[in-house]
């Protein structure tokens, strides 16, 4: 029989590396390259690693089938939410399947990254016009960050894969996650070591740095020594382990020498303060405040997007943020009536007893509001059930969702970037906004976690104006939570600190409701904590690439039941 491979991409040709969109995500066609005279130049091996980075991209074309929304939906801040028929965002919150290939394009994306990453490593001592070797090494360090990234977001995601470190295909069962953490962990170590040790801004915005590295080592490490229960980091062979100490060390020189830090006031780093909205909004009118922008000094990385997107005809739908799409007010909503929140799909309706809970334990937080929209309060006009909206709370995050406009002639307008940044007037395409996988304030909890020091924990208080407290894990938990909520992280903290099961049980009886009739949260199959129970919290490899691999891969325990498959309210 044909040998298979674990991801159908690799075995296309060497040219399908190089994808990406203007600038940045170049879409120019390499197809007459191979590794015989590719990459020669550096304008090649510039090339060579905008292909890897143009994959981030590619996965966000489905964005629903991705590590970030899986994230935010499955954690306790956020139900399913969409219409009658959105069955898949209603699944991930219940951890349970709802297609025999779900991540299907994102296992694809991430082993097209992991492929072309490899390829990069192979090849980049071949080109021949480096201006020093300190820029060969920075280059092969973004690389090996990014090959760290995709393997993570893989390993959160489906517990153990495949790891592939060569361009040869090859059929293998998953690997063990103790291999795979030490190969993250080697190729973050090499990262760090390579890259340039100088401000973040002297770096093109979009790319990795040594900062990026550190912060990223700490997150490995956090979730690798958390949810397995070990109390260091491996290293692969006899190369040792990345104790806590060393990544408290990493953190510290991030913490002072990256020129990072945090934006003066919370609520300038999301787009409702954009200059075309900020006086229009009642929230933000006359506070002085002034969106920071994408790529601000908070921002540590960050996924790119554009303005040249369309439906995959030339470019590639990831060009444009779709979890604000996704994340947007269902039609009914969404327009002038529901200002500057607009349109969307309606996914990830937010748990009223985050709100409730945030509320009576820091009252005067400004996050809160900063972070939560209330319907009740700020929208007069809002449409309850509006499109057959499920699982509707009256709360929407506010940090990922489109934000309408009005233009000088006092004009409304679909999306701030169609005045910003020249985008489409398309409410589905005009989404510019970073979507930041690293922030500062992270770093600083982060730090505060590891080294059990409130320093860094009261820090980000003061910023949101509250008064410092002593450090506790308890403490350090709640600061997560209020700062960092609906950012792709509360899921994964509960998994590694052993609180998932109970907490995620909790959203059983919370009130909610569908098509604008009362109901309330209820459990399918055995409930919140049962299913994360038989999981582990880890999802189902895409039913394809196990067929691909004609039983080499053994899907996740969990998955493939009754119990696991959810056919709607």
């Amino acid at each position: 029989m044909k040998k298979k491979t674990i991801y159908i991409a690799l075995t296309v040709c060497f040219a399908l590396m190089f994808a990406g969109c203007e600038n940045f995500l170049d879409t120019e066609s390499y197809t007459k390259q191979n590794t015989s005279n590719f990459p020669i130049t550096l304008d090649d091996a510039k090339k060579s690693l905008t292909g890897i980075y143009s994959t981030l991209s590619m996965a966000i074309s489905n964005p629903a089938d991705t590590h970030f929304y899986m994230a935010e939906l499955a954690s306790d801040d956020r139900f399913g939410g969409g219409g009658e028929n959105d069955k898949d965002m209603q699944g991930f919150d219940k951890l349970m399947n709802t297609k025999p290939n779900r991540f299907g394009t994102y296992w694809e994306a991430r082993y097209r990254g992991i492929f072309r990453a490899n390829m990069a490593l192979e090849t980049l001592d071949n080109c021949e016009d480096w201006e020093s070797e300190a820029q060969k090494n920075h280059f092969k360090g973004e690389v090996h960050f990014l090959r760290a990234l995709f393997y993570f977001e893989l390993s959160q995601t489906f517990g153990e894969v495949p790891l592939v470190l060569k361009t040869e295909a090859e059929n293998i069962p998953k690997t063990p996650a103790d291999q795979t953490y030490a190969q993250i962990a080697s190729d973050l170590k090499n990262a760090i070591e390579m890259m340039y040790s100088t401000p973040y801004s002297s770096v093109e915005a979009g790319h990795a740095t040594k900062w990026a590295a550190e912060a990223l080592m700490a997150r490995v490490f956090l979730f690798y020594t958390g949810y397995y229960g070990k109390d260091a980091l491996p290293l692969p062979e006899e190369e040792g382990n990345i104790s806590k100490n060393q990544v408290i060390e990493w953190l510290t020189d991030c913490i002072a020498n990256s020129a990072h830090d945090l934006v003066s006031d919370y609520r300038n780093l999301w787009p409702y303060t954009n200059e075309y909205t900020v006086e229009d909004y009642s929230f933000t009118k006359d506070k002085g405040l002034q969106w920071a922008d994408d790529g601000n000094k908070e921002t540590v990385f960050a996924v790119k997007f554009g303005t040249s997107v369309d439906w995959g005809d030339q470019f590639t739908l990831g060009y444009s943020n779709q979890y604000n799409l996704h994340f947007g007010l269902r039609s009914g909503n969404g327009s002038e009536s529901t200002f500057p929140f607009g349109q969307g799909w309606g996914a990830g309706p937010v748990n009223s007893e985050l709100w409730n809970e945030w509320r009576q334990a820091e009252p005067t937080d400004i996050r809160r509001t900063a972070s939560i929209l209330n319907v009740e309060t700020e929208l007069n006009d809002y449409e309850w059930g509006a499109d057959k909206q499920m699982e509707e709370t009256g709360y929407w995050q506010k940090k990922y969702i489109p934000i309408t406009a009005y233009d000088a002639e006092n004009n409304f307008v679909v999306s701030y970037a169609v005045l910003k940044d020249g985008a489409t007037v398309d409410y589905q395409l005009a989404h510019t906004q970073d979507l930041v996988l690293i922030r500062f304030a992270d770093i600083l909890l982060m730090h505060s976690e590891l080294a059990q020091d409130a320093a860094g924990l009261n820090r980000v208080r003061a910023r949101a104006g509250l008064t410092p407290v002593a450090y506790s894990l308890d403490a350090l938990k709640k600061e997560r939570r209020w700062e960092l909520a609906f950012e792709g992280l509360r899921y994964f903290d509960l998994m590694r600190w052993g609180d998932a099961a109970t907490q995620l049980g909790k959203q059983e009886g919370v009130a909610i409701k569908n098509r604008g009739v009362d109901a309330v949260m209820r459990a399918f199959g055995g409930g919140y904590e049962a299913r994360y129970e038989a999981t582990g919290g880890f999802w189902p490899i895409p039913e394809s690439q196990v067929q691909l691999s004609d039983g080499v891969l053994v899907q996740n325990d969990g998955w493939g039941t009754t119990a696991a498959e959810f056919t709607g309210w």
